[in-house]
């Protein structure tokens, strides 16, 4: 009897461990173990204040399993009203990284808005790299993504 409740117990947590996996292999957007996205920074900032301005935890919103802060609530609602519009392109990773078959992290200083839309950069040295020629590292990007999105952090950085 001890026997197939431990074996029941093993192969629930398997299940477990696997069905955990394959999620954390879907999740296509960087954010911290909290599921805070842009380290806390205001999406909307960059397009209304065109600068990188921190949040509150008071006004939150999420989205595709990311938590976003806000410095106020205006900042909030026109998130909440089109999120696409604001948050940042390849799901918040670096730009430049995703151009080299990478998924980076992300410094929220590291910004540039580009026909509308919000990239942000590893550092601003990678910045300056992405900066160099936008066009032909977008055309890149964009290219990869396709094939990235959905593949782990984990995997994808390993080589």
């Amino acid at each position: 009897m001890k026997i197939i409740t431990l074996i029941k117990s093993v192969t629930v947590a398997a299940t477990l461990a696997i069905s955990s996996l394959s999620f954390a292999a879907d999740i296509d957007v960087n954010a911290d173990a909290n599921d805070l996205a842009i380290h806390g920074y205001d999406a909307v900032s960059y397009f209304t204040d065109s600068k990188a301005s921190k949040g509150n935890n008071k006004y939150t919103a999420t989205y595709k399993s990311a938590i976003y802060q806000f410095s106020s609530e205006e900042n909030r609602e026109l998130f909440q009203d089109d999120p696409e519009k604001f948050v940042p392109q390849f799901g918040g990773f670096c730009a430049m990284g995703v151009a080299l078959n990478k998924k980076l992290d992300t410094d929220p200083t590291a910004w540039e808005i580009v026909d509308g839309k919000l990239y942000l950069n590893l550092n601003k040295a990678v910045q300056k790299k992405w900066l160099s020629d936008v066009p032909t590292h977008l055309n890149t990007a964009n290219r990869v993504w396709a094939g990235i999105q959905g593949v782990s952090i984990t995997q994808l950085n390993v080589e």
